[in-house]
């Protein structure tokens, strides 16, 4: 059956249809290059309008997609934003556990990953994100606890798995890694994320940052680091 002159109509100018990997037409909504473009247009909206001015039509428009496609890959509004984050958090995942991997030293391996998870927590785009999520608390609580939850990994689940392989060598004597894993991070945004959220400055120096990390790893390993036995 042809589409009819409406849809044809209500098609943007910039969307393509994109071909499965078996060579036909992909089901509807299943198209991963359609929905990376709809979400980097509504990455560039939500940082530029906050959640209740952002609209639809506006992730419509600077994605160059039609409403009719919006709406196959994303319910409204929060669900688009809900899949942004996610997104987002999977990236700075990925990246945070291959730093984790690169390095046999303990001390190298925690300061790449405090200075990259804390970078990331502080910069604009996440900053904007956790001030949009406050400010909708009180109405939109899900969309909250979407913000917190939506990826089964996160900072804490990474390097807690990797104080576990630690301690599991032999490397840290540590009774409970996830406090463990809590603590080291909260010691590296330790004056810089609240400072960034609400608005007390607008980027983390590269010096401060790095004297965060230094110290937290210093506190860390005072802490948990094996300590030689003589005598």
């Amino acid at each position: 059956m042809k589409p009819s002159n409406s849809d044809q109509q209500e098609r943007h100018p910039q969307e393509q249809e994109q071909p499965s990997t078996s060579g036909g037409r992909r089901p509807a909504g299943a198209d991963p290059v359609k929905r990376e473009q709809i979400l980097e247009g509504a990455k560039r909206v939500f940082m530029r309008s906050n959640f209740d001015a952002a609209s639809m039509n506006d992730i419509t428009r600077e994605a160059g997609v039609s409403k009719g496609t919006l709406y196959v890959y994303f319910e409204n509004k929060e669900d688009l934003f809900e899949a942004l984050i996610a997104r987002e958090r999977s990236r700075i995942v990925s990246s945070i556990k291959q730093l984790l991997n690169d390095h046999d030293s303990i001390e190298v391996a925690l300061h790449d990953f405090g200075v990259a998870l804390v970078t990331s927590i502080t910069s604009d785009y996440t900053i904007r994100a956790m001030r949009t999520v406050l400010g909708v608390i009180d109405r939109m609580p899900r969309l909250a606890q979407r913000f917190f939850t939506a990826t089964p990994e996160n900072g804490y689940t990474v390097l807690k798995s990797y104080l576990d392989r630690q301690v599991a060598k032999g490397m840290l004597s540590i009774d409970d890694t996830e406090l463990a894993a809590k603590q080291f991070i909260e010691l590296s945004m330790a004056g810089l994320f609240k400072g960034r959220l609400f608005g007390m400055c607008d980027a983390v120096p590269a010096a401060q940052l790095e004297k965060n990390v230094s110290s937290a790893i210093r506190v860390f390993m005072a802490a948990y680091g094996q300590k030689s036995q003589t005598g």
